[in-house]
């Protein structure tokens, strides 16, 4: 781990009591600072009471699912990295966890070694600027403000989530040019490899529902069959 994440505080929200120990065992090793939840309610409480630099979700929790979790803390504007931890195999839950402003998941079991790695990746991208570029950036009825990291259209601010904001920056910055998937987890997720995920599909149609006035037949973010997605504003 790097020098400068070794102060992280990670709470993990987990009710498997074997899992908690070996998460916690390995995750205090690593050098950081471990708080636990075994229900979603405390879970709940504590991320919204603490200061925590990551959130580790179970989905399947007693009281209160990880699903809702993750919702309620978003939309109380808590912007720290989610990671999610299912068994459920199914792609819709995946995407629901992503809808709901998780910024990643894994499915159990997982490879200690890939969590580690992207805990590692989600903290570094929370501690980065969320975007490079300064000034202001229109595009359509879009105006994108870097400085006070806003999203208006007529007038109207935008919901965007941290990622979101920083994977359109991303786009602008590098607009007219085909990202691709592996490309795009690597310079806006920090994942310099990563098992085939629909983190990037998802939260590029999150910001066409938002950004685009036909979602389905894209003006902004095009996609560019079997290489990936090209931004034009």
């Amino acid at each position: 781990m790097s020098p400068d994440l070794a102060a992280a505080r990670i709470l993990l929200v987990e009710d498997e009591p074997s899992l908690v120990l070996t998460l916690s065992d390995r995750l205090l090793s690593e050098g950081y600072q471990v708080e636990t939840a075994g229900d979603g309610e405390r879970g709940l409480e504590m991320a919204i009471g603490g200061s925590f630099d990551l959130v580790l979700l179970d989905v399947m929790l007693p009281r209160k699912n990880g699903f809702d979790v993750c919702r309620d803390l978003r939309q109380r504007g808590l912007q720290m990295p989610i990671l999610m931890l299912t068994a459920k195999g199914q792609v819709v839950d995946k995407v629901v966890g992503l809808k709901l402003g998780a910024d990643d998941y894994l499915t159990k079991p997982f490879d200690m070694m890939e969590l580690m790695a992207r805990i590692e990746s989600l903290l570094r991208r929370a501690r980065t600027p969320i975007a490079p570029a300064a000034g202001n950036y229109a595009f359509g009825e879009i105006t994108v403000d870097f400085r006070r990291v806003e999203v208006v259209r007529d007038g109207v601010p935008l919901d965007l989530s941290a990622l979101e904001f920083k994977l359109l920056g991303h786009f602008i910055e590098n607009r007219g040019e085909v990202l691709t998937r592996d490309r795009l987890l690597d310079e806006v997720w920090g994942y310099d490899s990563t098992p085939t995920t629909r983190t990037v599909d998802v939260h590029v149609a999150s910001l066409r529902q938002k950004l685009e006035v036909k979602p389905a037949k894209p003006q902004f973010i095009l996609t560019v069959h079997g290489r990936g997605y090209k931004f034009v504003g």
